[in-house]
């Protein structure tokens, strides 16, 4: 059980103790896994930025992911849950094309405190608050993955143990720590005690900490 999401990034950071000193490249999934990356990032000596993905939810149910979209545009789909509520590309399309404008908006926001680091050669360590069906993690690695980063490890608190066998199969990740995964996952709120929505505004100031130190 984690307090919160910084507890669970201190948490999560004392699992990673062996990347300290290697300067990884620390790549939260916003908003929440911005907030674990920071505390990550923070106990590596690590740089932090942000990796700009959105779920894409299915009709009646936007919670549950379908896929998830990244800064490059391409869809990015759990064939399995979009078959079974018959998605077609017509509805793919036009939330795909609003989820891409929801991530130009944000990285307006965010990029005029931050600038973007290039994760070639780098090693990239993304993550998130938590992992449920995976879109959007999956989603995050095939867009670092172009930029042909040196690794890519993936970190999160808590995920269902299909899923973590689905991301730790992608031949591009080097490295999977979660560490939690219950028998009955529920979502990933049940290993917290508070999982507030987390705003934008706090992104951001959380962003000025660490465009400071560079």
């Amino acid at each position: 059980m984690f307090a919160n999401r910084q507890d669970a990034g201190r948490k999560l950071a004392g699992a990673l103790r062996a990347y300290r000193g290697r300067h990884p490249l620390v790549l939260g999934l916003p908003r929440g896994g911005v907030v674990v990356a920071a505390e990550v990032a923070r106990a590596l000596g690590g740089e932090l930025d942000v990796l700009f993905v959105k779920k894409l939810g299915a009709p009646d149910n936007p919670e549950l992911a379908i896929g998830a979209i990244g800064e490059d545009g391409k869809p990015c789909l759990n064939d399995d849950i979009a078959r079974t509520f018959g998605v077609g590309h017509e509805y793919v399309s036009r939330l795909a094309a609003r989820r891409l404008e929801e991530i130009r908006k944000q990285a307006r926001l965010y990029r005029a405190v931050i600038k973007k680091s290039s994760p070639a050669g780098r090693l990239c360590v993304l993550v998130d608050d938590g992992l449920a069906t995976g879109a959007s993690m999956i989603a995050a690695i095939q867009t670092v993955h172009v930029d042909q980063p040196e690794s890519i490890a993936v970190a999160v608190p808590v995920g269902p143990d299909d899923t973590l066998m689905r991301i730790r199969e992608m031949p591009e990740v080097t490295d999977l720590i979660c560490l939690e995964s219950p028998e009955w996952f529920n979502g990933v709120s049940q290993v917290y005690g508070d999982f507030e929505q987390v705003e934008d505004k706090a992104v951001v100031e959380l962003l000025k900490e660490f465009a400071a130190l560079t």
